[in-house]
């Protein structure tokens, strides 16, 4: 009998083996509620789709032609050095966390600054790291959150500051704290300034190391510029106020001689143009003003004599130049259609660096020679398994919506061995004050060329881009107008001969989660499925519970939940209040250590969703912030959410 029981055992212990060997293994940071086991076919299926290796260019060494760059190591984005084009990344940092930014110490280079968290939590603190040892010395206070660190020319001196860590909810005031240290030795740091609110950002220094300019952010319509000097901390406002319309500045750098300041401003326009501010008074001087678009990045080289610029035309990137001393544009390299950051020029060089998505690229290092109208490519992170050459190149589709204004939106349609109307899943960017662009869709390729299901990414009122009209449309009490922008989008689905009505998901993240769960309260006749990813269920209290420095910046946008009518009005637009309307399955993911949307938002809908037997999947990992940095946490959330797809969607 026991002969027999044992062999029983033996059956079942096999059987449970094989099982756990047919489907994929989550991560143990996360934490399942009614996700299905993936299978094990799936995630291999998927998996080179997730195993390509960005890169993004951090800073150019002050003396040799070699640079940082950001890259995957193994589960997170790491510091590496890249002696020379092509070569091979040598990485310089392996943290369980991703490091957030490096910076070369000017003249010597034998070390970096480097930023970095816990868990997602976004608490980051700077270190030094010695190139030679590797080893690696904390500069900032423990426990309080720094950022926006600089050098000084002659690279004696860091400036960065801090912010206290809140997470207790309330009304605190937010506040940040300016420090200036010798990297070499931060037991000297002091702190220079103590500035009201959690705005404050762009610190430069002047060439001379004599005065700091930075940034005041009141909102993403409003800004102010600030110059200091360091030695005293005595500070004044250097731009006008806008009155009634108010200006938005950005991205400030002194000139040569320090007595004028280049920057991105709006004031009198729609769009934020390159201009010259005066320090000892008078009207600041439009330098790119024939160009309808937006200037989204800049820096100039005086060693150069040149301000490389980027252009933001439908989406794209356009790399300009203007001559420093004419002040007048240049004729413009061809370049690579794609989205193109991290201008970086290299010291006593012609030469600049920066980072190119596409379409068909997930992020590589580039420079120009503009002596030698020359381009560079510096890394490849593209996957051998994959031919992205293969993948698709997004249309612009334009739509009309409920009050006459036109919508854009970016469509990746699966190709032509796919036949039939296809499925569609809307995909809506955070912000709200982002921009989806047409730039590398990642995992999201494999819904394309294998499912062939179309993914459309639109731009919402109130996306960045097309101008500030555009860009104040959803404030306060406009914001479900936004979502009207979504139910014109599946009107403009529905009378696609090749997209299917019937089959439609959306997915959002941060405010995109907001925007998802709106559509499915305001959509659920219309939509197969929602998936959920680090949103707002209830605008009252992610105000109350979001991170005190961003608190009264967020105010600005969705309105202020203290005054008794707005906090009515908030109230009534939360999903979480209309969650018996939701009757649609809805995945919600959610990373436990958030500062920004914190957890409870996830929790409160999941529950309410629970109560009224709508079905829900609830994915939160013990190890991640505001979305899934970790390459496994990242890997298992796709692997979830392509079956979900194929639950609701291709049945």
């Amino acid at each position: 009998m026991r002969s027999i029981q044992r062999a029983l055992l033996a059956c079942a212990l096999f059987a449970s083996a094989a099982f756990a060997q047919d489907v994929a293994q989550p991560p143990a940071a996360l934490i399942l509620d009614g996700v299905p086991p993936v299978p094990a076919e799936l995630a291999q299926k998927l998996e080179p789709y997730g195993d390509f290796h960005p890169h993004g260019l951090l800073s150019w060494h002050p003396t040799r032609r070699e640079m940082l760059v950001s890259r995957r190591l193994t589960a997170t984005a790491q510091v590496h050095r890249v002696s020379q084009p092509g070569a091979a990344p040598e990485p310089l940092t392996d943290f369980p966390d991703a490091v957030a930014g490096a910076l070369y110490v000017p003249g010597s280079g034998d070390y970096f600054m480097f930023a970095r968290a816990e868990g997602g939590n976004e608490v980051y603190r700077y270190f030094r790291m010695d190139v030679g040892s590797k080893d690696a010395t904390p500069v900032s206070p423990e426990g309080e959150r720094a950022e926006n660190g600089a050098f000084s020319r002659a690279g004696d001196r860091f400036v960065y500051t801090t912010s206290p860590v809140d997470r207790k909810g309330g009304d605190r005031k937010a506040r940040m704290d300016v420090h200036l240290v010798d990297p070499k030795k931060p037991e000297g740091d002091r702190v220079i300034a103590k500035l009201d609110g959690g705005g404050w950002s762009d610190f430069r220094f002047s060439e001379d190391g004599r005065q700091l300019v930075f940034v005041e952010y009141i909102s993403i319509n409003e800004s102010h510029l600030w110059v200091m000097d360091p030695a005293s901390g005595r500070m004044r406002r250097v731009t006008k106020p806008g009155g009634a319309d108010p200006v938005a500045y950005g991205d400030p750098y002194f000139t040569q001689d320090g007595k004028a300041l280049f920057a991105t401003s709006d004031r009198g326009g729609e769009f934020r143009q390159l201009v010259l501010i005066p320090l000892a008074g008078g009207n600041e001087r439009v330098l790119t003003g024939n160009l309808k678009f937006d200037v989204e990045g800049f820096e100039p080289s005086f060693d150069a004599g040149r301000i490389a610029f980027t252009t933001n035309e439908n989406g794209s990137s356009v790399l300009r130049f203007l001559d420093l001393k004419t002040l007048r544009e240049l004729p413009r390299p061809p370049l690579l259609q794609g989205v193109i950051t991290a201008l970086a020029w290299r010291r006593h060089s012609d030469e600049v660096g920066f980072t190119i998505r596409s379409a068909k690229s997930a992020g590589d290092v580039f420079s120009y020679d503009v002596k030698t109208n020359k381009a560079t490519r510096w890394t490849n992170g593209n996957n051998r398994e994959l031919n992205t050459s293969e993948f698709v190149e997004p249309r612009l589709a334009r739509w009309k919506t409920f009050d006459g204004r036109e919508i854009s939106g970016f469509v990746y349609q699966p190709p032509a061995k796919f036949t039939g109307k296809r499925p569609v899943i809307v995909n809506i960017h955070g912000g709200p004050e982002a921009q989806a662009r047409p730039g590398f869709i990642g995992r999201n390729n494999y819904f394309v060329n294998e499912l062939g299901i179309a993914m459309i990414y639109p731009n919402v009122r109130g996306s960045s881009g097309f101008g500030k009209t555009f860009l104040k449309l959803d404030n306060g009490r406009k914001r479900e107008d936004s979502v009207k922008d979504i139910g014109a989008l599946l009107d403009w689905i529905k009378a696609q001969p090749d997209l299917d009505a019937d089959r439609v998901n959306v997915i959002g993240g941060s405010y995109g989660g907001y925007m998802a769960l709106a559509c499915a309260v305001h959509f659920a006749d219309r939509l197969a499925g929602v998936i959920d990813i680090v949103g707002i269920s209830n605008f009252v209290t992610f105000l109350e519970r979001t991170e005190t420095y961003r608190r009264d910046l967020r105010r600005v946008e969705y309105g202020d939940e203290r005054d008794p009518e707005m906090r009515k009005f908030l109230e009534s637009i939360s999903p979480l209040n209309h969650a018996d309307r939701i009757t649609k399955p809805l995945f919600v993911v959610q990373g436990r250590n958030d500062p920004r949307v914190p957890y409870t938002e996830a929790e409160q809908i999941v529950a309410s969703l629970k109560q009224h037997g709508t079905p829900v999947w609830f994915m939160l990992a013990k190890d991640e912030g505001h979305g899934f940095a970790k390459k496994p946490n990242a890997d298992y959330l796709f692997y979830s959410m392509v079956e979900f797809a194929r639950q609701t969607m291709l049945k």
